[in-house]
């Protein structure tokens, strides 16, 4: 068996170019999370009117920061509140029968009482 040495290869200089996006500092997302970091902090101390508008700039600048998310959960938005119908009517049903129930129990009850009569 010959055994053949390896060589090292010469280092080639490797060259990286960064692109402005790997660099740069996504300002939009910084923004929406200090709105909402502020907003939160003006509400916890009792200012709920500044609160609520600076919550409401940095859910704005969220959304349109992340348009994509945003849009898809508007399409699948449909289909929770489908399921949430659902669930509502089998509740007002189960409801509607629980209260048959109860008053059928109650018109039992009542009859099998003996009546007093006060002399």
């Amino acid at each position: 068996m010959v055994v053949v040495p390896l060589t090292q290869p010469e280092q080639e200089v490797k060259i990286e170019r960064r692109s402005a996006g790997q660099d740069c500092t996504n300002w939009t997302r910084l923004a929406a999370g200090g709105g909402l970091l502020a907003g939160g902090l003006l509400l916890l101390t009792g200012h709920r009117r500044a609160g609520l508008v600076t919550a409401a700039g940095g859910t704005v600048l969220a959304m349109l920061d992340q348009q994509e998310t945003v849009r898809a959960w508007w399409d699948a938005l449909p289909v929770y509140i489908d399921g949430v119908q659902r669930f509502l009517t089998h509740a007002e049903a189960a409801v509607k029968e629980v209260s048959e129930q109860r008053d059928r129990l109650h018109q039992i009850l009542t009859k099998s009482k003996p009546v007093r009569t006060s002399i």
